[in-house]
């Protein structure tokens, strides 16, 4: 029971060391204005908007990969550099129309979600980050809230001290219960050391005894000799006589 409950803390460690990753790549992911992040080619943002829909809606996570833009066609959904209300932005929409003149190619976009208006501004082949590869619903909005104080302190930093205030326990009993299997050792040592003296004691004891009992033997048998000696010399005085 012990060690399935070990097991889910290290699942629960492990979704939120992903989640606080995924969400550090997301913040940090558009915060130079001029490059956009990417981790092997992908990059994750958080949707904005709702010009999109059905597509992906305001609150979903979309990723965005690296993509030869010759190989671009119309209808496919591209992230992009514009200006949105006289502000730097990245926008998510579909190509609608692309123009070559004198082998530059500048590309029309439109939100799927628009009621058929185009996008103001004509993009070119330098201002496109990559191309729309899925979404994963809602988890923007998790990342919205992470990066709310009340959220990374909630689903973060809290989640990350109780670990860590686990392990610390962890290692404390370990360490108590190390230095109990010592202290049960050598008591199993000593009481050990202390039958063996005993063994040995009793040893020499018994011994001591035999070499009483071996001597005692061995005075009367002497006794029995002499008596038997003497018996004899009586006997053969006697027949003289």
């Amino acid at each position: 029971m012990k060690k399935i409950g070990t097991i889910l803390v290290s699942i629960v460690l492990w979704v939120i060391i992903l989640v606080a990753a995924l969400f550090a790549f997301t913040t940090m992911a558009t915060k130079d204005d001029n490059n956009v992040s990417s981790v092997f080619g992908y990059t994750p943002m958080v949707v904005k908007s709702n010009s999109m829909v059905p597509t992906f809606e305001k609150g979903d996570l979309i990723f965005i990969k690296k993509y030869d833009t010759s190989k671009l066609e119309e209808g496919d959904i591209i992230c992009f550099h514009t200006i949105i209300e006289n502000e730097y932005a990245l926008n998510t929409h579909r190509i609608k129309s692309i123009e070559i003149v004198g082998g530059a190619r500048s590309y029309t976009t439109i939100g799927d979600n628009n009621d058929g208006i185009a996008d103001q501004h004509i993009i070119s082949d330098g201002d496109i980050v990559g191309k729309y590869i899925g979404h994963w619903p809602k988890v923007g909005k998790i990342m919205d809230f992470l990066s709310s104080s009340l959220g990374f302190l909630l689903v973060i930093v809290i989640p990350m001290l109780l670990f860590f205030i686990y392990q610390v326990y962890n290692l404390v009993m370990i360490n108590i219960k190390l230095k109990k299997a010592v202290a049960i050792e050598n008591a199993k040592a000593v009481e050990e050391a202390k039958l063996s003296v005993r063994d040995s004691s009793d040893a020499d004891a018994k011994l001591a005894e035999a070499e009483a009992k071996l001597a005692e033997a061995e005075a009367l048998r002497k006794m029995a000799e002499e008596q038997l000696a003497k018996a004899k010399s009586e006997e053969t005085t006697d027949k003289e006589g």
